[in-house]
């Protein structure tokens, strides 16, 4: 860890944490704004066009698991590896995540390519929509290598503490997402209108020029020579660690959202106001974002600086800053939802005319407001342990919480007890009190630090090799 940094966390920690945090809230405003333009623009084409980039959306979240996975690895690697001052190892892992990312993009390609069409009928997508519907898939299917190097890229600057970078590249895939959105979608601009194929290129282009921004970036920091691709024998024994972290990371991902998913079909399959209810689940899922954005800032943030603690070989100031992440992160984002709430209503009014949409959405939001500070306690305790690389704990206690609480409590109260869609919102407040808890207590009284790459055992620390690590 560079000695400035050490001194500015000790003289003003909370400064130095809010420094990392407040561009990664910013970033993720932005990519908020990306998913919301591309909607507006999809619907004022056609509700056709809306609701197969919904379909495609969700389905390439599943293709970008692994991408995800690696980011959590090597976030885990490279932070404790510059924790540890290991400057020589910090490029290697660059070299090999960046290898990784363009690697497991074309792979991802070339194998989804041959089989688009079977995946478009796995969905079960309705015939008018299917043309629509596998353009997007298709061309989504070549975005895969320029958008895995993008997530793994923003990893590696993260890792590093150079947060600006990724909140640069997002900048600029927003800015030239909307700019094509409206040019190639809706004719703007002076653009050819080509409709929905325009939508497609549009998250191509944009996504691709983020990647490159970021490859140039490293290029100019020194980070792409031919010294940060290791030899093949340092990249057999580096690789292990990495799968350790990225694996319970990407298999924690699938079950996280196949429960959400199996969630929807809790409650689309409610005797009694089914449509409003899904209706108002979406319509407050959307709203709940908003308050997400900076909860995951701070999730990045602990992964960055666990990390880091741990690489210094100082287990105990991980935990208090970890502490610190937390308290910072409730207070701030416990004061911003109950400012957000005094707009519920009217948020809701300007999202549906149905009242009993409306009623269904203010119910979900009522719990899910409620639940803020255990959701967060969640969010970042979650980023910690991946920072540590921990990842194990995140998979068998979120996944736990979602599958044999939360989703067998939320079938029977809005089933059987209560009979209404405001049984599954509580079901989804217990879960996030029993899981936070449970993370709560790991955190503090187990010893998660041990997944660490670098361990201090007896006194004596214990590493990979020197500086060939």
């Amino acid at each position: 860890m560079s000695d400035r940094f050490s001194e500015n966390m000790t003289r003003a920690p909370y400064r130095t944490i809010w420094h990392l945090a407040w561009p990664q809230i910013i970033m993720m405003v932005f990519h908020f704004f990306i998913g919301l333009t591309d909607v507006w623009v999809a619907g004022y084409i056609n509700r056709e066009v809306q609701a197969s980039l919904g379909i495609i959306s969700q389905s390439l979240f599943f293709l970008l698991v692994v991408a995800m996975a690696v980011a959590n690895g090597s976030v885990a690697a490279i932070s404790q590896s510059m924790g540890a001052g290991l400057h020589k190892r910090v490029k290697r892992y660059v070299g090999l995540c960046l290898l990784l990312a363009a690697v497991l993009g074309s792979i991802f390609l070339f194998l989804g390519l041959p089989l688009k069409n079977m995946l478009v009928a796995a969905l079960q997508v309705p015939q008018p929509m299917r043309p629509v519907t596998e353009y997007f898939l298709q061309v989504y299917l070549f975005l895969l290598p320029p958008y895995y190097l993008l997530i793994i890229t923003n990893a590696i600057f993260r890792a590093r503490k150079q947060v600006m970078y990724p909140l640069y590249s997002m900048i600029l895939v927003t800015a030239l997402n909307t700019v094509f959105d409206l040019g190639l979608g809706l004719g703007w601009f002076g653009m050819p209108n080509i409709g929905f194929k325009g939508l497609a290129w549009a998250t191509f282009g944009s996504v691709a020029a983020g990647a490159v921004l970021n490859l140039v970036v490293l290029s100019t920091q020194g980070l792409l020579k031919p010294e940060s691709f290791a030899p093949w024998r340092w990249m057999k024994r580096a690789m292990p660690y990495l799968l350790k972290v990225a694996w319970p990371s990407g298999l924690m991902q699938i079950v996280w959202h196949s429960g959400y998913l199996v969630l929807y079909a809790i409650t689309g399959s409610l005797p009694w106001n089914a449509i409003d209810a899904l209706a108002g689940m979406a319509i407050g899922l959307r709203i709940e974002a908003l308050l997400f954005l900076p909860a995951f800032a701070f999730n990045m943030t602990a992964s960055i600086l666990i990390g880091h603690y741990l690489g210094a070989r100082q287990p105990d100031e991980a935990r208090k800053f970890g502490f610190r992440i937390l308290g910072l992160g409730l207070v701030s984002i416990t004061i911003f939802s109950l400012v957000v709430w005094q707009f519920i209503g009217s948020w809701v009014d300007l999202l549906t005319r149905d009242p009993a949409v409306a009623a269904q959405a203010v119910s979900y939001l009522k719990w899910n407001v409620l639940a803020i500070p255990f959701t967060l306690t969640s969010m970042i305790l979650a980023g910690a342990f991946n920072g540590a690389g921990a990842t194990l704990w995140n998979m068998f206690i979120m996944g736990g919480a979602t599958w044999l609480l939360r989703l067998p409590l939320a079938y029977g109260l809005g089933h059987f007890v209560m009979k209404d869609a405001e049984g599954i919102w509580i079901a989804m407040f217990c879960s996030q009190i029993v899981q936070s808890s449970i993370l709560l207590y790991v955190f503090t009284f187990k010893n998660w630090q041990r997944f660490a790459m670098i361990k201090k055992r007896n006194g004596n620390t214990k590493t990979l090799s020197k500086e060939s690590a």
